[in-house]
């Protein structure tokens, strides 16, 4: 690489972050509030405000959902202010129940690649199973039951089956998958929200969380693919369909087979940048803390080439910002 691209590159991913925190303050005025919908609400307007500002001719990939269903970061949007053609998925407020109750482990998330290279899926459902990094390749997948998943992790691992935990959305669709995992004999941690973050758990050591498993929105499985291609792990989604016109969708946007079980490459492919902002306080981010006329944010910014991960702690004075986010 020469050095010119180094720059640019290093500059884009600082911009990433820019955007991140934009969508993080935003949406931290309505942590505990009881208000989800308007805290969604501000965190897309920041971050879509935020992105008018970055040197990319940008396609959103993931974003909020279809043009008519979503009044800005929908699928198929353009945004940047001009530059090289990338793909974009984006979750302005991944957590919104979490932040609208004061949870934990609520964040903005933006991913990056050049153009083509993130899968281009509707707004659905997406069986998904994740693990961290270091382990032998395929150890785990969507076409084994949950207990051959289960003794296959714990062997690699070098522990018994009842030293894991799995990491589960708690939704009344899981509790078949919740009920195989303890006859299986692994332990379970529960969580109401907030599967970007569930899927990284799994490659931070302290999270205590050795695999994720079950169902949860298509593009929040991609964002999280972006994420462990970056920081180091595996993961297969397969779309969930709830009728024949969710199959034609997915057909129309260029999905050959429509079931196919997608691994890690599929879903994010290439030179993946992922940047993050806690929102509320987590495994992997600090939450936004604001006083005065100022805040601080946490954001993490990692990429796929250099296998780079960085912190950023940032502190804002917003009687300097020209922006309207906080």
């Amino acid at each position: 690489m020469s050095a010119p691209e180094s720059l640019t590159d290093r500059n884009l991913a600082l911009e990433l972050v820019r955007v991140t925190e934009a969508a993080a303050l935003a949406a931290s005025r309505w942590m505990g509030k009881g208000k989800k919908n308007e805290a969604d609400g501000a965190a897309v307007e920041a971050m879509r405000i935020a992105f008018d500002t970055v040197a990319i001719n940008g396609t959103v990939k993931i974003g909020e959902g279809e043009m008519d269903e979503a009044p800005m970061l929908y699928i198929g949007e353009k945004v940047g202010a001009g530059g090289p053609e990338m793909d974009i998925a984006v979750d302005p407020l991944e957590g919104t129940t979490l932040t609208a109750k004061g949870g934990p482990n609520a964040m903005a998330v933006v991913a990056l690649a050049e153009a083509g290279n993130f899968l281009h899926a509707p707004d659905i459902y997406m069986e998904k199973i994740a693990v961290g990094g270091g382990l032998p390749e395929g150890v785990v997948g969507l076409g084994a039951s949950v207990k051959s998943n289960l003794r296959e992790l714990a062997q690699a691992k070098r522990c018994s089956v009842s030293d894991l935990v799995a990491c589960i959305l708690d939704r009344d669709r899981h509790q078949e998958l919740i009920a195989h995992c303890r006859e299986a004999g692994a332990r379970i941690m529960l969580i109401s929200d907030g599967d970007v973050a569930g899927v990284l758990a799994t490659s931070q050591p302290e999270s205590g969380v050795d695999i994720y498993l079950g169902s949860g929105g298509a593009p929040e499985g991609v964002l999280a693919a972006a994420a462990l291609r970056c920081i180091g792990g595996q993961m297969q989604g397969q779309l969930l369909y709830e009728d024949d016109t969710q199959v034609a969708r997915a057909r129309e946007m260029g999905l050959i087979d429509p079931h196919q079980i997608f691994n890690i490459m599929d879903m994010a492919r290439g030179d993946v940048m992922f940047a993050a902002t806690g929102v509320t306080t987590g495994a992997m981010l600090k939450g936004v803390r604001r006083f005065g006329h100022g805040a601080m944010t946490h954001s993490v910014v990692m990429r796929s080439k250099s296998g780079t991960v960085r912190y950023i702690e940032a502190h804002h004075n917003f009687s300097m910002k020209t922006w309207a986010a906080h």
